[in-house]
């Protein structure tokens, strides 16, 4: 996978003042409990980073962008929706709940029509990251809804994460939240999907990468490991 630039965030040095370099440094410790050789532990690479590099891979040997460019040309919305429904069920990044509201949103021909063009369009459209991102918010928010609203800050950030981890970040709202707070980033949360929060966790994510970059274990290959690296702060199963 490219290392790719947009890893890094404009804001980023407008908002390094705002981390507390001391919860950076406590957050890298607790990360070295669970798996001292950083992001290159083999415990680490089993447990965190293989099913969601997997899923990637899969993404890219059937939805990678010729190959769901050819898919829209031919109208198979279907199957779009059908392929990154089945690539997503295979990972635990979703509630049940999501994942349940998901194919029920994707089943009619119009659902299926909506999510496979907004997220070619989010992926690898034209226009600005901001414009992507808020046609793609949209286009969830007008998805056929049963019980369950789609329009989750997991669900709006699954689909971009597991196709391009090179650009994209997973942001499971409480874990982040949690795991900013500890590091001393201020991260401004709205469980409203927006633009604005989604590029403060992309510059959280920047702020996280700078600070591990140098150190032996911690070059990031991508967002997979920045995503994997919040969780450990976060989540509940990694209370040491």
């Amino acid at each position: 996978m490219a290392r790719a630039a947009s890893l890094s965030s404009p804001s980023t040095g407008a908002r390094a003042g705002n981390v507390n370099y001391l919860g950076a440094a406590r957050s890298r410790r607790k990360f070295e409990l669970f798996y001292p050789d950083g992001f290159q532990d083999e415990t680490y690479l089993v447990a965190e980073r293989s099913y969601k590099e997997r899923a990637h891979l899969e993404w890219q040997a059937q939805l990678g962008a010729a190959t769901f460019r050819k898919l829209l040309a031919r109208g198979e919305f279907r199957q779009i929706a059908d392929i990154a429904v089945r690539i997503e069920s295979r990972t635990n990044l979703l509630f049940s709940f999501e994942k349940m509201a998901l194919r029920d949103a994707v089943k009619s021909p119009a659902g299926a029509r909506l999510f496979a063009t907004e997220l070619y369009a989010f992926l690898w459209g034209r226009g600005s990251p901001q414009r992507r991102f808020d046609d793609w918010v949209e286009a969830l928010a007008d998805l056929p809804r049963r019980q369950t609203r789609v329009l989750t800050w997991p669900l709006v950030t699954v689909f971009g994460f597991i196709a391009r981890p090179d650009r994209h970040l997973f942001l499971k709202p409480r874990v982040t939240r949690k795991a900013a707070k500890a590091y001393g980033f201020e991260f401004e949360y709205s469980p409203q999907p927006s633009w604005r929060v989604y590029q403060n966790l992309l510059t959280f994510a920047a702020i996280i990468r700078r600070d591990l970059d140098r150190r032996p274990g911690f070059k990031a290959r991508d967002m997979i490991d920045i995503q994997s690296f919040i969780w450990v702060q976060g989540s509940e199963e990694y209370e040491p």
